[in-house]
């Protein structure tokens, strides 16, 4: 016979308050606002900025504070008020907003800049190795600052983004360049950029197999040109035919076939990339001055030293040069050219790496947990951690994973 249990204990036994139960506890957050710095860019030749006012007003309205200085977005066709809207705050002096915590610009620093750093800052900045100079690096480390080339910086897939959007925008724009320069009105062959029905297309000429290649070609083929495309990377051509979905000519870096096709183009443009710190193939003078008048060569590789013998730096302002008849655009930093797209593409790759640096709780955090844009940083604390920038000029350096590892 069933025991009989005492009245209430039932209702008790089933009661939760004898139940263990999940206590609720705060989650700890990690977030961290951050104190931006857009400076004025100082070099003649940089019309880029590294956010869009739109950009701005969604971090000021995740709590962080950005500072702009007066004129800095006009080159890009942002004036201060946009920014002022959007939230910035509008420095008139470029000491007041080195004062920021985080300085993002486009081009390097220059010595007078790096004097007004203070320990402890990051530097987020193009590096520019083909023009850095020892005394750049001394300086920045005797500041103790964290300094990140964002061209550098890795995302998950092993690209680097900025690379590659600059490399897109280079790539599309200098068909516009070349188109400019083969008309009558600059002196040039007075012919059209790619064909028409009864007229035979124009000879491009391509060095290179990467991302300028590429965008370059599909602007070219779009048109109408005949292109022709040169790389000792077998891979690159494969992958360059498969992403343009075309069938065109592609070949080896063999002297006599390019020399060839050189003779016969319109128009040549150097991309290749550097190797093992130079540029891996240079077309050579003799080959230059068989062209014919009025032909175009637009030497993107300039910045690393250029892919042809005959090419001398040039500027916006003064961009070709003629030698043997031949048209010479030489203009480093070809993005610069049209600088509010520029600002547009590096402004989608800025803002999620801040954010990412705020939600881990500070730079040094989120160099600890990702590698990918770790492998920008080239000083870290005043430290150089770039074993190509100290093989260059003969420097000792540290390895970041053990700086961070025993980090304060």
């Amino acid at each position: 016979m069933a025991e009989q249990l005492p009245p209430g204990f039932g209702a008790l036994a089933t009661s939760r308050a004898y139940f263990t139960q999940e206590s609720m506890l705060a989650v700890e957050t990690r977030k961290r606002k951050l104190f931006i710095g857009l400076p004025k860019e100082s070099l003649l030749q940089e019309n880029r900025l590294g956010l869009t006012p739109e950009a701005v007003l969604h971090l000021v309205n995740e709590g962080h504070e950005v500072m702009l200085e007066s004129g800095a977005g006009e080159p890009s066709k942002y004036s201060d008020h946009d920014y002022s809207e959007a939230g910035a705050t509008i420095a008139y002096s470029t000491d007041e907003v080195y004062k920021a915590d985080i300085i993002l610009k486009v081009a390097p620093p220059t010595l007078e800049e790096i004097e007004l750093m203070r320990p402890g800052q990051t530097l987020i900045s193009a590096l520019q190795m083909g023009t850095m100079t020892p005394e750049f690096i001394n300086a920045l480390a005797r500041k103790k600052v964290n300094a990140i080339g964002f061209e550098l910086i890795k995302d998950p897939s092993g690209a680097r983004p900025v690379v590659r959007a600059m490399s897109e925008i280079a790539g599309s724009t200098v068909m516009l360049v070349a188109a400019e320069y083969l008309a009558r009105s600059n002196e040039g062959k007075g012919i059209i950029l790619g064909g028409i029905t009864g007229v035979p297309p124009s000879q491009v000429v391509i060095l290179g197999a990467g991302t300028v290649a590429e965008y370059a070609a599909r602007a070219a083929i779009g048109l109408g040109a005949e292109v022709k495309v040169f790389d000792n990377h077998l891979y690159k051509l494969r992958r360059l035919k498969h992403n343009l979905g075309a069938q065109l000519y592609t070949s080896t870096l063999d002297t006599f076939a390019l020399s060839q096709q050189i003779r016969r183009a319109d128009v040549v443009i150097g991309a290749l990339a550097v190797e093992e710190g130079r540029i891996p193939f240079m077309v050579p003078e003799n080959m230059v001055a068989s062209m014919a008048a009025g032909s175009i060569i637009i030497d993107i590789s300039i910045d690393q030293g250029g892919c042809f013998e005959t090419s001398e730096l040039t500027s916006h302002s003064k961009p070709v040069f003629r030698k043997y008849d031949v048209v010479h655009y030489c203009v480093p930093n070809i993005a610069s050219r049209v600088p509010r797209t520029a600002t547009n593409a590096l402004s989608n790759i800025f803002t999620p790496i801040l954010q990412d640096i705020s939600q881990q709780g500070g730079i040094n955090e989120a160099l600890f947990t990702n590698e990918h844009f770790r492998s920008g940083v080239y000083i870290y604390k005043g430290s150089l951690t770039n074993a190509a920038i100290a093989k260059k000029f003969n420097m000792r350096y540290k390895e970041l994973g053990l700086l961070i590892a025993v980090r304060n």
